[in-house]
């Protein structure tokens, strides 16, 4: 008897993505493809959308059939090329101004800049000197830095923050390799739009919390939570950064390269002792199947999205809505802000100041005029 292989099948997609042409790859969750898919050059995984984001390329669609060839049917019916695509008008750089390129990626890398940072501000530099078709670095002056805002990102209607970006890293890049100070000429920016942060109730969290029965979901999920962690974070934890004696979790080099001490409970304490007992992690707090490895973004990703669905919340949860649900929880407590910009990790207070605007607390005295009609 003859047996069939049946293989699975990926989706692709155009997307636009903070004014960038990008490609969204949808595949189901499968070991073999996603170690596939991460060896492509800058793929990287959206939680929000349930999928892998690539480059826009003319070139992606035969990348992906070469990759995954005998693996899984690719699926490109909702897949064009973008041939209006500005950045495919612009000429493609120089040696010299690759060589440019290059140099600037080394500084920053030695500078320990994170490598999100190191890749916006390169593909920005990039897309500067493709603009000014590889004009010499020596020549350019703040004209040019004022054409690019006005004939190529307000053109082209980028979002705000991709416009900020961009123009951050040709100042950079300018005053650091080249002594020279160009500031953009007076230009009238769209406002930057401010959402307010996802937060989950306190049932919610709970049940979600609870929605699974396995002690390695549930206690990372919830030491998201009780600690208020970003995704990084929780991954990037190590055996000896808790401190059960001093209950406290020692969180390194977060964002912004930044190290903080946040408190735990004795009952998280001992979920974790009960965690390891069971597990037995060598090096990190949550490892992967190969012993001694992190666990994967791709692996805590699915362990939310079983746990949403158990818990029955029909809200489209992502990991952060843990750790704002912590911080506003904490401020409904009463707890100062001080103290809690301490605890996220936040630079400035002002980032923490957002949570003032979804609590409750600050809300339910707050009556309406309605009810005196």
């Amino acid at each position: 008897m003859v047996e069939f292989l049946v293989m699975k099948t990926i989706f692709v997609k155009n997307v636009r993505i903070k004014g960038t042409d990008q490609v969204f790859v949808e595949l189901v969750y499968d070991e073999t493809l996603i170690k596939k898919i991460k060896l492509l050059p800058n793929a990287t995984w959206n939680s929000r959308e349930r999928a892998w984001v690539l480059p826009y390329s003319d070139t992606i669609i035969n990348d992906l059939l070469t990759a995954f060839k005998g693996l899984a049917w690719v699926d490109y019916s909702q897949f064009h090329k973008n041939e209006t695509n500005p950045i495919n008008l612009l000429p493609k750089l120089s040696p010299e101004r690759k060589r440019d390129l290059e140099i600037f990626i080394e500084y920053m890398r030695n500078r320990r800049l994170s490598e999100s940072t190191v890749k916006q501000y390169s593909s920005g530099l990039a897309l500067f000197f493709r603009f000014l078709e590889n004009k010499n670095p020596e020549l350019v002056d703040q004209k040019d830095l004022h054409n690019f805002q006005k004939d190529y990102i307000l053109k082209n209607k980028f979002s705000v923050s991709y416009q900020s970006g961009m123009i951050n890293a040709v100042k950079k890049f300018f005053a650091i390799q080249k002594n020279k100070k160009l500031d953009p000429l007076a230009i009238e920016h769209p406002k930057k739009e401010k959402r307010l942060p996802q937060v989950l109730s306190k049932e919610e969290v709970k049940a979600l919390l609870n929605a699974h029965q396995n002690i390695k979901h549930r206690t990372i999920l919830s030491l998201v939570y009780a600690c208020g962690l970003r995704r990084e974070e929780v991954l990037n934890l190590q055996l000896e950064d808790v401190e059960s004696k001093r209950k406290i979790l020692r969180i390194n080099k977060g964002k912004g390269n930044k190290d903080r001490i946040v408190p735990i409970s004795e009952r998280i304490i001992e979920m974790l002792r009960q965690y390891y007992l069971a597990a037995k992690p060598r090096t990190f707090l949550f490892e992967g199947s190969q012993p001694g490895n992190a666990y994967s973004e791709g692996s805590i990703q699915k362990v939310l999205k079983s746990a949403v669905k158990k818990a029955k919340i029909k809200k489209p949860v992502t990991l952060h809505w843990l750790r704002h649900s912590y911080a506003t929880h904490l401020m409904e407590s009463g707890t100062d802000l001080r103290v809690i910009q301490m605890l996220l990790g936040h630079g400035s207070s002002k980032t923490t100041e957002i949570y003032t605007h979804v609590s409750q607390k600050s809300l339910e005295n707050v009556k309406s005029p309605f009810d005196d009609l």
